[in-house]
């Protein structure tokens, strides 16, 4: 059984307001994710901001 099944399943039984609190947990989870991408992507990118302006003088050149 896979994950989405088995959450399928244990979920069927429950009253409405209840599948309504795990969608709400489910998208609350998802935009806490969200937010740690985009603060690893951030710091990626500050800790290498001088490689990242010096690529951007590249863009659409090719190196040999």
């Amino acid at each position: 059984m896979s994950l989405a099944e088995k959450i399928n399943e244990l979920t069927k039984e429950l009253s409405e307001e209840k599948q309504r609190e795990i969608i709400d947990f489910i998208e609350f989870l998802k935009q806490k994710q969200l937010k740690e991408d985009i603060y690893i992507i951030d710091t990626i990118l500050e800790e290498n901001k001088e490689a990242m302006e010096e690529l951007a003088k590249w863009d659409g050149l090719i190196m040999v």
